[in-house]
């Protein structure tokens, strides 16, 4: 592995850090991404279609945070089982510059690249 003792703790508090603030986004915005009732005597049509549209997108953010919240954890593994680093796919260090950027990143960027390009 590429990375020092000190390069991993602190990638793997940037995980920690990281896990909190997704944490707390999903949990902030739970409120609003509740249902839009659609019989609210105020709320014209217009207002109505703009409120579930702006409800979809949040769900589709809260969905998203959720997943990263996933490869977070995933990444925190694969600390404990000293594999962090390493890319899933072929097994090359994937490096501190892409892991400080995305420290839950499990690919390099070689194999990110070529499965976006699928």
């Amino acid at each position: 592995m590429s990375l020092s003792q000190a390069q991993l703790s602190e990638l793997q508090q940037d995980l920690e850090d990281l896990t909190r603030e997704l944490q707390a986004l999903v949990a902030g915005s739970a409120e609003a991404a509740r249902p839009v009732e659609l019989d609210q005597p105020a709320m014209g049509r217009v207002s109505r279609i703009d409120a579930i549209q702006q409800q979809k997108m949040l769900e589709a953010n809260r969905h998203a945070q959720r997943a990263r919240i996933q490869l977070v954890r995933s990444a925190l593994q694969r600390v404990e089982a000293d594999e962090y680093g390493e890319c899933m796919s072929c097994g090359e260090d994937i490096g501190y510059p892409r892991l400080k950027i995305s420290p839950e990143a499990p690919l390099c960027i070689a194999c990110q690249n070529a499965r976006e390009k699928r």
